[in-house]
């Protein structure tokens, strides 16, 4: 994968490159978040943290709108971004794996105005996303029962998600360890359990085979237009769903200033994104293409009794039961993600708050380290998922998922910037990439790539509505408040604080490494092979 390169001990070395940095660090660290988060938090937040509704219910209206061919091309596309957005963002919080993660990053290496629009594009995506998961939880509980007013799924599922979070950031990795490892779970006993109804095991013993890419296709012709541009937009939508699918990819970055031994857990958890865009987003967009049709009616989530297409297709293969435990299981994930949603919004403006473009109030932490003001504060945003109760819940989401998703692709922008100007900050002072604890040889490739095409997905993110007869002012809103703001934002904290950015050759590559380096460690060896099976998975 591009020659990617680990090496934990590197900056075992720093500790005499770097050592004019202040060791007065170590005894007093400047922040009060604690690390609690293991091995096998990261690996399973990585892994599976925030795979959610996206995949597991925004895929309907993706398969409606491309087909299973568009579907599959519009995943495939965002997975290249993802990656080298990851790999990106890697490099540098395995470096510098501190509280605030890219938010700080991006004030070191680019300018302070940056980093203040970047922080609260940021917060303000998570803070949108988890409302859009709950809003979603409410609409897979709809499927067993329509009669109960959405608002008392709402309540419900918000009191899981808050009282997760308020636990702590160890609660919150041990309930995203087992919540992950039933969404991995899931996904992969349904790639397995589609290929085995596609292949014509499953009760009514139909083979579909390739039967729905012949008809009713392999695209959809977008909105009824003709010929290859019709199949162009088709493809186009799907865009922006698959991003908002992906989104998320990057909460190891937030979580780097709470893990233990970060220099050797986080390119451990890097190092695993393509597994994840591969076997479950790929596999799993590749199997829901092949099992339902395009032309569904149950793919509309604006009607309300939407389901998910693995819901459908089982149903459609008549087996019984299951339906049921999948919709559960699929609940469970909505929950999970809101739940991260909560976790990486307050994370994002404690961060905020310690590089002084949020109040210091969201700085105050319990003797634990949860910082509670930015939990409870993030959190009360949450209840816009009570939108659901007037309007359907399927509308809601799609209205969330447009915002989060533009959100989150303007971070991406941001995180690759950041990458470039890091890049160019180590070439200045000559320091040798190959002597950070993760690196590529993909790079500055992979961040020009990861800039480029997100500002260009992200500009292209509504042309749905500009379509003859399409206008809808909902849409238009949330596709383009954030990429209007950002730059609104950017310019005036350029003015209000008078920043500049910072050249190459004033980059700060020395503050925190001694800490950092302090907290690093040696795994103990396995004993067994289980034991070595299990370090290697974790």
């Amino acid at each position: 994968m591009g020659a990617e390169k680990t090496d934990p001990t590197a900056y075992s070395t720093s500790k005499d490159k770097f050592s004019d940095h202040d060791a007065e660090s170590i005894q007093a660290p400047r922040h009060t978040l604690q690390r609690k988060l293991e091995n096998r938090h990261i690996a399973m937040i990585s892994i599976g943290g925030v795979i959610g509704t996206g995949l597991f219910v925004g895929t309907a209206d993706s398969l409606m709108y491309g087909g299973p061919i568009g579907l599959l091309l519009g995943y495939v596309v965002m997975g290249t971004i993802v990656y080298a957005v990851m790999i990106t963002l890697g490099e540098m919080v395995a470096f510098l794996p501190i509280p605030g993660g890219h938010i700080k990053l991006a004030e070191r290496f680019v300018d302070p105005a940056f980093s203040f629009a970047m922080g609260w594009n940021y917060w303000y995506s998570w803070t949108i996303f988890s409302p859009a998961e709950i809003s979603a939880a409410a609409l897979l509980i709809n499927y067993w029962n329509q009669s109960v007013n959405n608002s008392v799924w709402v309540v419900m599922c918000f009191v899981v998600v808050v009282t997760i979070n308020m636990l702590g950031a160890g609660a919150y990795g041990e309930a995203e360890f087992v919540f992950a490892s039933i969404k991995v779970i899931t996904i992969t006993g349904l790639i397995i359990l589609g290929i085995v109804i596609d292949l014509g095991g499953g009760p009514n013993h139909d083979r579909i085979g390739f039967r729905y890419w012949k008809n009713p296709g392999p695209f959809v012709q977008y909105n009824g237009i003709g010929g290859a541009k019709g199949r162009f937009l088709g493809w186009a939508a799907v865009l922006m769903q698959a991003a908002f699918s992906f989104i998320g990819t990057e909460i190891v970055a937030i979580a780097a200033g709470e893990a233990k031994n970060p220099r050797r857990t986080l390119p451990k958890a890097i190092r695993r994104v393509y597994v994840r865009i591969l076997l479950f987003y790929i596999g799993g967009t590749l199997v829901i293409g092949l099992l339902v049709p395009s032309n569904n009616p149950l793919l509309q989530l604006n009607s309300g009794t939407a389901e998910s297409p693995f819901v459908i297709a089982i149903e459609t293969a008549g087996i019984k039961s299951l339906p049921s435990i999948i919709n559960a299981c699929l609940l469970t994930s909505a929950w999970s993600a809101a739940s991260s949603d909560l976790y990486t919004a307050s994370r994002a403006v404690y961060g905020l708050a310690a590089s002084g473009n949020a109040s210091k109030y969201f700085l105050k932490t319990t003797r634990n380290g949860l910082p509670y003001v930015a939990v409870l504060f993030s959190a009360s945003f949450s209840l816009l998922a009570f939108m659901a109760v007037s309007t359907s819940a399927g509308s809601v989401f799609n209205w969330f998922a447009n915002m989060s998703a533009v959100a989150g692709l303007m971070t991406w922008f941001a995180i690759s910037v950041t990458y470039l100007r890091f890049y160019k900050g180590l070439q200045v002072q000559g320091i040798d990439r190959k002597t950070l604890p993760y690196y590529t040889n993909l790079q500055p490739y992979a961040a020009w790539w990861g800039a480029g095409s997100t500002l260009a997905v992200c500009f292209f993110s509504g042309w749905s509505v500009f379509l003859k007869g399409n206008w809808n002012t909902a849409n238009f809103v949330t596709n383009y408040l954030l990429l209007i703001t950002w730059p609104i934002m950017y310019v005036g904290a350029r003015f209000y604080y008078r920043t500049k950015p910072v050249a190459a050759k004033d980059m700060d590559f020395k503050s925190d490494i001694a800490e950092i380096v302090a907290d690093s460690y040696d795994e103990p060896p396995p004993h067994n092979k289980l034991e070595a099976f299990w370090q290697w998975l974790m």
